[in-house]
C-alpha cells in the first residue's frame, strides 16, 4: 500500500529534498526509524482520505499517524514542499506544458474547526471560524502558488503576496519565469490601486468591474482557477482545516499542488 500512496515518480523527486538523518549509533541504537517513503505514504493517506492522524491504519500504511505527522512537521520546517513544487513547475516548463502568459487568481473559503493561526470569522459562513485558500494558476489550471489566510481577509490583500510567492521557474535556457503577462481576476480584485501595482510589475490586469453586467468575457480564461480549486479539494484534508498550525496546513496544500503538477506530467507522456 505504501508504494501505491508514494509512487516511484513522486518519491524520486522528494527523496533528494528530505533532510538527511545522522547515522545510527552502534551501541544502544534505539528503535529503528520508519523509512521516509513509508512516512510519506502516511502523509498522503491523510491528505487524500481526510482522516484524523490517530486514525491512520498502521497495518495498511506501514506507520502510525503520529509518525507521519512528525515527518510532515519536520519536512515542512525544512522547506521540502515549496522546493518540490518549484521543481515540478520547472519540469512542466521544460516539457512545454506551462503557459504563464495568461494566469488567473481567486480565493476559496474553508472551515477551520480547531482554530489556530490564520483563522478568522468567515463572512460567507455566518461568522464561523474559517480560513481562506488563495491560488494563482496558469492558463491550463496548473497551480503556481497557494497560500492560506484567515477567513476574514479580503482576496485583494493577497494579490501581491501571491504573485511574490511564485517561484523563479527554470526548465529552459532562457531567463526563469516568475510572473504572468496578463492576470485575470473577478470583481473582488477591482481596485485601481492594485491595477497600478500590476502595471508597475509589467503585468496587464484583466479584472472584472463591479457594477457592470456579467458577460465581460473574462470568464473564458478565469474559470480555470475554479477548476484548479476543484482539483485541490478532491484531496479531502484541505476541504476543512483541522491543523492548528498554519504552516502544516500550508505544507499539505503545497503537497497537493505538487501532486496535481505530477499528474499533468504523467498524462503528457
Amino acid at each position: 500500500m505504501s508504494d501505491d500512496l508514494a509512487p516511484d515518480d513522486l518519491w524520486k523527486r522528494i527523496a533528494p529534498l528530505v533532510p538527511k538523518q545522522p547515522e545510527r549509533r552502534h551501541r544502544h541504537p534505539g528503535r529503528l526509524r520508519v523509512p521516509d517513503r513509508v512516512a510519506l505514504a502516511g502523509i498522503i493517506y491523510v491528505l487524500r482520505k481526510g482522516v484524523a492522524w490517530r486514525d491512520v491504519p498502521a497495518p495498511v500504511v506501514g506507520c502510525s499517524g503520529v509518525t507521519a505527522w512528525r515527518r510532515l512537521r519536520d519536512w515542512t520546517e525544512a522547506g521540502v514542499w515549496p522546493r518540490l513544487h518549484a521543481e515540478l513547475l520547472a519540469e512542466l516548463r521544460k516539457a512545454g506544458l506551462l503557459e504563464m502568459g495568461d494566469c488567473a487568481i481567486d480565493g476559496s473559503h474553508v472551515r477551520a474547526l480547531k482554530g489556530g493561526n490564520h483563522v478568522g470569522p468567515s463572512p460567507v459562513d455566518r461568522g464561523r471560524p474559517g480560513s481562506k485558500h488563495h491560488l494563482i494558476a496558469d492558463r491550463h489550471g496548473t497551480p503556481l502558488a497557494v497560500s492560506v489566510t484567515g477567513g476574514n481577509r479580503h482576496d485583494v490583500t493577497q494579490l501581491i503576496p501571491l504573485l511574490d510567492a511564485i517561484p523563479r521557474i527554470r526548465g529552459l535556457r532562457e531567463r526563469p519565469r516568475s510572473k504572468p503577462r496578463r492576470l485575470f481576476a473577478d470583481r473582488g480584485y477591482d481596485y485601481d490601486k492594485y491595477r497600478r501595482l500590476l502595471w508597475k510589475r509589467g503585468i496587464k490586469p484583466l479584472i472584472a468591474r463591479r457594477g457592470v453586467a456579467h458577460g465581460s468575457g473574462l470568464g473564458k480564461t478565469r474559470w480555470v482557477v475554479e477548476r484548479t480549486f476543484a482539483w485541490l479539494h478532491q484531496f479531502k484534508r484541505p476541504r476543512t482545516r483541522y491543523e492548528r498550525r498554519a504552516d502544516l496546513h500550508q505544507g499539505l496544500l503545497e503537497l497537493a499542488c505538487s501532486i496535481i503538477c505530477l499528474r499533468r506530467l504523467r498524462t503528457s507522456f
